[in-house]
C-alpha cells in the first residue's frame, strides 16, 4: 500500500495512491478523519488496516498529478539522521571508519515534498544532493533488540537530504547545514512495510538534471537499518510518526572534480526500487 499526504480543498489530508500507474488518490482522511486528523494519529492507533480497508475498491477522489502532496509524514515528532552510513561515502569524505552510526537532527521546516521547489539559500552555493532511504516508524520501540527493530517500521520512502556545505562544516556538528529552510525532501509516498521485506534489498539511484549521481544497494550501509534502530532506541524512544533518514552513498557533489552544487532551475531525483521517485525542481531564494 502506498500512502501519501496531500492538500484537497485547503485541507490537509491522507489517502492511498491507486490505479496502474499510480493514477489517483483515494481521499481516506475524508472518510476516517474524524478518528485520525492525519497519518501520524492513524500510526499511533495502529490503524493502517482501516486506512486499506477503507480504499479498497474505492475510486480515486483526486489524481496524483497535479494534487498538491505533502511531505509522507508532515508533523513527525523527530527526524533522525545518519551521517557517512556507505563506505563509499565515508572514504569520500575523508572520515576513518566508524564505531557507532553519526547521528543528527533534521527539523519539518527543512523539507518539502514531492514535486515541490527545493530552496537554495541565498547564504550559500554549495547545495548537494543526498539520495537517502527514509524509514517511517509505526510503533513505540525503547532498548530494542536488532531481531525486533523492523517490527516497529510502518514503511519506507524516499529523502533528499540537501546538505549546505559550507554551514555543515562551520563546527564538528552538522546541523546548521541540514536545516535551512526546505533544503531537503521527502515522498513521494510510503510504501508500507509488508511490501519491502528487507530494506537492506533496494537499488537507490540519485539524479541531477537527469544524469546518475549516486548508485548504490542498500545491502552497502555501514549500519543496516536494524542496527541504527538498536543504536537510536538504546538512548531514546522512537515513536510513530518518527522518521529515521538513513545516510547517502558516494558520489556527492562536493568531493567530485570540480564539485557539482545544485543551482536555479535544476531537477534532482532520488528513486529507490521498490519504493518510489521523489523528484523536486531547484529554486534560488
Amino acid at each position: 500500500m502506498k500512502v501519501v499526504s496531500f492538500v484537497r480543498n485547503g485541507k490537509s489530508s491522507y489517502g492511498v495512491v491507486v490505479g496502474p500507474n499510480n493514477d489517483g488518490i483515494v481521499d481516506v482522511g475524508a472518510k476516517l478523519g474524524s478518528k485520525y486528523p492525519d497519518l501520524v494519529s492513524v500510526l499511533k492507533a495502529g490503524a493502517l488496516a482501516e486506512v486499506e480497508a477503507a480504499a479498497k475498491g474505492a475510486a480515486a477522489d483526486v489524481p496524483f498529478e497535479g494534487t498538491t502532496l505533502l511531505p509522507v509524514v508532515p508533523n513527525p515528532g523527530k527526524i533522525v539522521c545518519v551521517g557517512v552510513n556507505y563506505d563509499e561515502h565515508r572514504r569520500e569524505m575523508g572520515r576513518e571508519p566508524p564505531g557507532h552510526p553519526t547521528i543528527f537532527p533534521r527539523w519539518p521546516e527543512s523539507q518539502v515534498a514531492h514535486g515541490q521547489p527545493v530552496i537554495k539559500p541565498a547564504e550559500s552555493d554549495k547545495l548537494d544532493y543526498e539520495g537517502e532511504l527514509a524509514v517511517i516508524i509505526g510503533k513505540e520501540g525503547y532498548k530494542l533488540s536488532e531481531d525486533k527493530a523492523l517490527d516497529i517500521i510502518a514503511g519506507y520512502s524516499c529523502y533528499m537530504d540537501g546538505s549546505v556545505r559550507d554551514w555543515q562544516t562551520h563546527t564538528s556538528q552538522f546541523a546548521p547545514g541540514k536545516n535551512f529552510v526546505a533544503t531537503g525532501s521527502f515522498g513521494p509516498w510510503m510504501v508500507t512495510a509488508d511490501e519491502i521485506p528487507d530494506p537492506q534489498d533496494l537499488m537507490l539511484e540519485t539524479r541531477l538534471n537527469g544524469q546518475v549521481m549516486q548508485k548504490s544497494g542498500t545491502d552497502l550501509m555501514t549500519f543496516n537499518v536494524r542496527k541504527i534502530i538498536r543504536y537510536i532506541t538504546t538512548w531514546m524512544p522512537l515513536k510513530p510518526g518518527d522518521v529515521i533518514a538513513t545516510g547517502t552513498p558516494g558520489g556527492v557533489g562536493t568531493k567530485r572534480n570540480p564539485p557539482v552544487y545544485m543551482k536555479d532551475g535544476d531537477v534532482v531525483e532520488v528513486e529507490i526500487s521498490k519504493v518510489g521517485l521523489l523528484r523536486n525542481p531547484i529554486k534560488a531564494a
